[in-house]
């Protein structure tokens, strides 16, 4: 039963972070109808800056205190993707698909060499958090309470983007440019700033993950490209554009990978591959999509 527990709580754990990602690529593509090829790349952002700052002051403040720099990843990929949609991803909004998947491809690139000019490709991590919380017995059996924390951060994560999306007067003109954007920009609404604040909260919500991650998983070169994998696995099986469909498909996800790398780890991507398709063929929205 320890070792059934330690799994649920790693499983919700592995989908707080997912559930990040995936809500800011749904968030997104809801509103602008960009799929965002380089999301991954501000995940790993989050994840190198986050560690950067912990090791650089790690030395002259108390651990518990390095908790504070906990969210400049997130920051740091919401600034980045605030100055890219203005002058990167917008002229792209009359093109095909075809277009916007190939400059949000070469965006992946870029930043992938950026992130390896900047911090080279030795694994950065930032492990003081997780020794600063301690662990927790659970039958005898030890486990970080960092992880814990984390999974309430991903709770938080959830409501307070429900609420802002579903509960405030930017969440109506957001959901109201999602819908109609010719109607939304007839009726007034900036919706260049609607857009680029979307991409923002978006980026946020990557940069976030990565940095809840990296004290239990180094930054290393290449994560943001095998995340979004992942990512688009979730949003697949959820309903791309779709907050709750996020939600649902990350613990689908995280619970089915769990599982396979305990007694199957040889078809841990296979099995995630097959419920994608599964789900495809029946609901070929997701479980949360809506047809166009």
């Amino acid at each position: 039963m320890e070792i059934v527990a330690i799994q649920v709580l790693n499983s919700l754990f592995y989908a707080a972070v997912l559930f990040l990602i995936a809500a800011g690529l749904s968030l997104i593509f809801g509103v602008m109808g960009i799929v965002n090829m380089a999301h991954g790349s501000f995940y790993a952002l989050g994840a190198y800056v986050t560690a950067w700052s912990v090791a650089a002051a790690a030395g002259a403040m108390p651990p518990a205190a390095l908790f504070i720099f906990l969210p400049l990843g997130a920051i740091a990929a919401a600034v980045i993707g605030l100055a890219i949609e203005p002058t990167l991803i917008r002229p792209f909004y009359r093109r095909p698909e075809e277009y916007q998947l190939l400059v949000t491809f070469g965006l992946l690139l870029v930043l992938e060499d950026a992130i390896r000019l900047v911090w080279g490709g030795t694994p950065r991590t930032a492990s003081g958090l997780v020794d600063s919380l301690g662990l927790l017995q659970i039958g005898g059996l030890p486990y970080p309470v960092y992880n814990l924390a984390m999974i309430g951060v991903g709770i938080a994560a959830a409501l307070g983007l429900w609420a802002f999306v579903y509960r405030t007067r930017f969440g109506v003109l957001l959901r109201a440019t999602a819908q109609d954007r010719r109607m939304a920009a007839a009726l007034g609404i900036d919706v260049g700033r609607i857009y680029s604040l979307a991409f923002g909260l978006g980026c946020f919500m990557a940069g976030l993950a990565g940095a809840i991650v990296v004290p239990s998983q180094a930054a290393v070169l290449g994560m943001g490209v095998e995340v979004i994998v992942i990512s688009f696995v979730v949003v697949v099986i959820g309903g791309l554009g779709s907050l709750e469909g996020a939600l649902v498909g990350a613990l689908i996800v995280s619970a089915l990978r769990t599982i396979t790398i305990q007694f199957w780890e040889e078809i841990e991507l296979a099995a995630l591959y097959l419920i994608a398709a599964i789900v495809l063929l029946i609901l070929p929205t997701g479980l949360f999509g809506k047809k166009a």
